[in-house]
């Protein structure tokens, strides 16, 4: 599982091992990592040009040490500096190195830049100058390693406020930082490439976690020699209306892939007659009026896709929201609840799996606010509705009221087109249904869900429909060490 810190919580731990040190250690075996990084980036040291952009803290006195161990092998190595003071002692080392002060023109001419204007300490917008050379090094044709993070990023929220850094690799001290892994953050990073510094026995629990194969190998069910399809687990699929007939199959057929052992469908006519022409496997019941008394037993609802949002929904979802099972909520569920919040007071599990937009009406938080810091939002909404979140998006977050946040590494921006949220409930409603918690269900389902969107999309456009197809190569590729 990898994971990753708070600044706050990095500085705790720099704070107890810098005292069990000699002074400059840390700052000696960072600019080590550092300088190690950008040789194998640069492929051949000698007589390449490195522009180092320096700060006042000591993500600056860590570019000048790395700077000066290239000069010693035989770069160009340039520092702007930018704070109003310098690391004087990091200063004098690149110096004596052949090293030397330069003023941002070098920036054009350079074959690699490191980012050491601002550390984990800083929070909010870039002032000047490190704005513009900021969007000056974005500009350069040089790549761009950055210190720690990306300068302009928040290292605990991920939060872009104006001017930032984009990097092509990011060479962060001691543990990842919550913001690597978060965007609008994570996509200024580029590669994360650690360096151990010995902060490991003094970090506390994490802030964020990311799921890695193995862990969704270990957390997946599967069938054993005394399995059967009730065993394997039973979900229901309260999805689809005569309009959005689609949801409800895509819906089931995420299910279906994900390995339920049955699904029972229930909606309205039309999207009955799709279900039974694309899932013959499905038990599905037409509902005559909103109510699942004739459904049968299920382990766990999936409800809300398509379904719609007027009176006849609101009763169908108030009935499924009284059972006794976790329920996953999405799409149109998410907008009747938006309006009905009592619809929540119940003791089983929830599950929730809104974007940005639908978390905004279910909050009444601003739906920029929410892209900007989703983190904090995901969090703030877990502990007010007392459910587990899945937030969707460029970076998908999985937070409950207690604990650290789960995000996702794997999909790809092709799964952004319609249907595709569909499949995902159906995934992870499988999951809960065959026993997995909300979030573990959430989290497992997401990192298939991303992971069989690749696998389909192989770098051209894709469908909802492709991604459910692809969803057991995404389970082999999980369970069997496959993945690409």
């Amino acid at each position: 599982m990898r994971t990753a810190f708070t600044a706050d919580q990095i500085r705790g731990a720099e704070h107890v091992l810098m005292a069990r040190l000699p002074e400059g250690t840390l700052m000696q075996r960072a600019a080590a990592g550092l300088a190690a990084v950008c040789a194998d980036l640069l492929g051949r040291v000698y007589g390449r040009r490195v522009v180092l952009l320096v700060g006042s803290g000591d993500n600056g006195g860590d570019a000048l040490y790395a700077g000066e161990r290239l000069a010693r092998r035989g770069a160009w190595a340039g520092a702007v500096l930018a704070g109003s003071k310098t690391h004087e002692a990091g200063l004098a080392a690149l110096r004596q190195a052949g090293g030397r002060v330069v003023d941002g023109s070098a920036l054009d001419a350079a074959d690699l830049i490191i980012d050491g204007l601002v550390g984990i300490g800083v929070a909010g917008a870039l002032r000047e100058p490190y704005a513009r050379l900021a969007e000056d090094a974005n500009a350069a044709r040089a790549p761009i390693v950055a210190v720690d993070v990306p300068s302009g990023v928040d290292a605990s929220s991920g939060r872009v406020q104006g001017a930032a850094v984009r990097a092509k690799v990011t060479v962060t001290m001691g543990a990842c930082k919550t913001g690597l892994l978060v965007d609008p953050g994570a996509s200024r990073t580029g590669t994360v490439e650690l360096v151990d510094i010995g902060l490991g026995p003094y970090l506390p629990d994490p802030d964020v976690t990311a799921l890695t194969r193995d862990d969704v190998a270990g957390l997946l069910p599967r069938p054993g020699n005394e399995s059967d399809k009730y065993r394997r687990g039973v979900l229901g699929v309260a999805a689809g209306s005569d309009l959005f007939t689609g949801a409800a199959v895509l819906a089931v057929g995420g299910a279906l892939r994900a390995g339920a052992g049955m699904v029972r469908y229930a909606g309205p006519g039309a999207p009955v007659t799709q279900v039974r022409s694309h899932w013959p496997e499905a038990v599905v019941t037409e509902l005559r009026r909103p109510s699942i008394e004739d459904v049968g037993r299920v382990q766990a609802w999936v409800l809300g896709p398509g379904l719609g949002t007027g009176d006849w929904a609101h009763e169908l979802a108030a009935e499924v929201l009284a059972s006794d099972v976790p329920v996953l909520i999405d799409a149109d569920g998410l907008t009747l609840v938006a309006g009905d919040r009592g619809l929540l007071r119940r003791t089983a599990p929830v599950l929730i799996t809104p974007h940005a937009g639908e978390l905004a009406r279910l909050t009444g938080a601003d739906r920029a606010d929410i892209e900007a810091d989703r983190l904090a939002h995901a969090r703030a909404a877990a502990a007010e509705l007392g459910v587990t979140v899945l937030l969707k998006g460029s970076t998908t977050v999985v937070a409950e009221s207690a604990g650290p946040v789960r995000v996702n590494a794997t999909g790809t921006s092709w799964l952004s087109t319609g249907g595709t949220g569909d499949v995902l409930s159906g995934i992870a409603g499988a999951l809960l249904a065959q026993g997995l918690s909300c979030y573990d269900a959430a989290s497992c389902g997401a990192y298939l869900h991303g992971l069989a969107g690749r696998l389909a999309a192989e770098g051209a456009p894709l469908t909802a429909a492709d991604v459910a197809t692809s969803v057991p190569a995404a389970i082999r590729a999980v369970t069997g060490g496959h993945v690409r």
